[in-house]
């Protein structure tokens, strides 16, 4: 049997895996709103939740943000298995972001707000987690695989 998309499959797992088990790391370590300084004034862990979206966007819209991180899984597991075989831009893009969406959705379903604590103060940055750069990367990738080199067939992995 061949195995489509696998490396969908694996950037999901993978960016899950890491989503989770730092926030559980920082959970079980830190107290909400205690920071560690890894770099002073650059980089540091700092433990604060956020109810809303990317950036406190939609802050309180957990009812409805945990159905759509829902929602989303859903329908890219349904387009990995149904769908055609992807090129690996897009396997990587839509394994990424359903891992991204995955984490944060059971931050959503199981306490009502996403755990963030990756705080770039340098650049006054707001507070995110692993999650959201999975998210971020997987749309990098999917912009490479739409819009960079045309595709060829070689690039399919099935």
């Amino acid at each position: 049997m061949n195995f489509k998309n696998h490396l969908f499959w694996i950037a999901a797992l993978v960016s899950l895996l890491i989503d989770r088990l730092t926030k559980y790391w920082l959970v079980q370590n830190f107290v909400l709103g205690q920071t560690l300084p890894l770099l002073p004034g650059v980089f540091h862990f700092t433990y604060v939740t956020n109810t809303g979206a990317a950036f406190s966007f939609f802050k309180d819209g957990v009812g409805w943000l945990r159905w759509l991180s829902l929602l989303v899984s859903l329908a890219l597991i349904a387009f990995a298995l149904f769908g055609p075989a992807f090129n690996r831009w897009e396997q990587l893009g839509y394994g990424f972001i359903l891992g991204g969406a995955l984490g944060n959705g059971i931050d959503r379903f199981i306490d009502g707000r996403v755990v963030d604590f990756l705080d770039f103060r340098l650049i006054q940055f707001p507070v995110f987690n692993f999650a959201d750069v999975f998210i971020n990367v997987g749309i990098a990738c999917w912009l490479i695989a739409h819009f960079g080199n045309e595709k060829k067939d070689g690039d399919r992995i099935d």
